[in-house]
Parts: structure tokens; C-alpha cells; sequence
């Protein structure tokens, strides 16, 4: 049955795994099977049609796993196209940019809103675009911070260094007088506590975690394929790197027991090890 297949999603590393946890939070019976691409991470700096060659990869990748829907769990892979990956695949795709605006346009007061992100993303303008279209008066200041993928993913988020590159990143943000600030990277959330020391008290972060699993929800429910209660949960995590470091910072983040499989992306045909 359609229902018991699993949600998956991809990513360029372990910053996904922020979604990963809300899922588990707002719909604990769903199957999850997850792709970090840590071999190839950061996708940020790299040109679009390259992102996109290798979001096309995972994608092929997790349609062998019992799939039914796919949320696109990286902003720099989602900035790349997704019109592209919706003529590829016949499942409900998802993406996290679109949600982190819905977000933020709740949380909003003076309508100056801050983005950061890849320079991928923020190059892109994907979300401008989506704030266009649903509200077109909002002032969007954007930031690109490429470093902060590199941060989280070499578990340095608690170093005196990263301080210094936050304020340096974030001051136009603050100059400009946002009242809200999109983590437009689902790696932002793990560096939470220092963005937000940064930005200060009265500036609202918004991580799209958590309005995406509302909307993966929503959508789930809309075509009856919501997992049945009841069953045991199977978690399955594939990465293209190493993944005895991906394994432990899961398990970190997670706060449970996971296994981690490492796959080869051949050009033509996965290949599992």
C-alpha cells in the first residue's frame, strides 16, 4: 500500500536532518529514507545544472527505496530548479523555501525580512520570487554565508571563531532593521544560538523544519497516504561520503540510535556498498 511507503528526502549533507527531526516530531508513525550528499557538499558555491545533475542522481537513487513523496531538503538544490525535478518525478515534491516563507510572513511586524543563505540560494532569487508572490510589499534583505555550511558540517559551531563571522555576515541584516530572518539553509539551525546572539532578542529566527512537516502533513492527508498508526518505525539513512562522521552527527541530532550507509553515484546506475 501507498500509505506505507516512506517519505524521503535529500540533501547536500547533514543539514536536512533538521527536517528529518521535525518529521519525526509532527508525524512519528512515517517511514523516512534519507540521502545526504557529504562527498559533494557544499552545493552552494557549485553552478546550478551541475546541483541539479546531482540532485537527479539522489532522486533516481530514491525512487528504487518505496517512496511516496520526496522533499527537496537543501534550499541551494531547490533553488536550482525545481521545475526541473517536478517533470522527473510523479510524486508529490516538496521543498523547504516556499514553507520558510509562509513562516516568516506570520511572524513579521515591520515587514522587513532577512534571508541567509548559500550563494547558490541567494543568487538565485528564489526567495524574492516566492515573496512576490504572496506578498509583494515585504522588504527581502539577503545575505549570502558560505561558510556556515563548512562550520556545521566540520563540527565547529561551538568555536570563538564563528562568532566573528556571524557579526560579520549578519551586520547589513541588522543595519537594515529586519524583524524576522529566514535560516535559508537547513544547516542554519545547528548554528541557531549564535545567529541569534547576533541579530538580538527582538529578531524572530525562522527555520523551515518545522512549517515543512506541517506541509508534507497536509499534503500526506490530502491523498489519504498518511502512514496507519501502529506499525514499527524504519528509518533508513544513505550518504555518499564516509559514513561513520554522518552517523555520529545524526545520532547527535536525532537524539537516537541510527545506521548509515554509504553509496557510490555512478553515473548511469547507483551502486551500494
Amino acid at each position: 500500500m501507498d500509505n506505507c511507503k516512506a517519505v524521503a528526502l535529500l540533501d547536500s549533507g547533514v543539514g536536512g536532518l533538521t527536517v528529518v527531526k521535525e518529521i519525526n516530531r509532527q508525524l512519528p508513525s512515517e517511514h523516512v529514507v534519507y540521502f545526504g550528499d557529504t562527498a559533494r557538499m557544499p552545493y552552494g558555491p557549485r553552478p546550478s545544472e551541475q546541483v541539479r545533475h546531482f540532485a537527479y542522481q539522489i532522486m533516481d537513487f530514491l525512487l528504487t527505496q518505496q517512496i511516496k513523496m520526496i522533499i527537496i531538503a537543501c534550499n541551494s538544490a531547490a533553488s536550482a530548479g525545481l521545475e526541473y525535478y517536478r517533470k522527473r518525478v510523479g510524486l508529490p515534491l516538496l521543498d523547504v523555501i516556499e514553507p520558510g516563507v509562509r513562516a516568516a510572513l506570520k511572524q513579521t511586524l515591520n515587514r522587513k525580512v532577512g534571508v541567509i543563505g548559500t550563494t547558490g540560494t541567494i543568487e538565485s532569487g528564489a526567495y524574492q520570487r516566492v515573496f512576490q508572490r504572496l506578498a509583494p510589499d515585504v522588504h527581502v534583505f539577503s545575505r549570502a554565508c558560505p561558510l556556515f555550511v563548512l562550520v556545521v558540517e566540520n563540527e565547529l559551531v561551538h568555536t570563538p571563531e564563528v562568532l566573528g563571522v556571524a557579526e560579520e555576515y549578519l551586520h547589513s541584516l541588522k543595519k537594515a532593521g529586519v524583524d524576522t530572518l529566514i535560516l535559508g539553509c537547513t544547516h542554519y539551525p545547528l548554528l541557531a544560538d549564535v545567529i541569534a546572539a547576533v541579530m538580538g532578542p527582538n529578531v524572530t529566527l525562522i527555520s523551515s523544519a518545522e512549517e515543512t512537516a506541517r506541509e508534507a502533513r497536509r499534503i500526506l492527508e490530502e491523498r489519504e497516504l498518511l502512514h496507519p498508526p501502529g506499525d514499527s518505525v524504519l528509518h533508513r539513512f544513505y550518504v555518499s561520503g564516509p559514513a561513520k562522521n554522518f552517523r555520529q552527527m545524526a545520532v547527535k541530532l536525532l537524539e537516537n540510535e541510527i545506521r548509515a550507509f554509504q553509496v557510490v553515484l555512478d553515473e548511469e546506475t547507483p551502486l551500494l556498498l
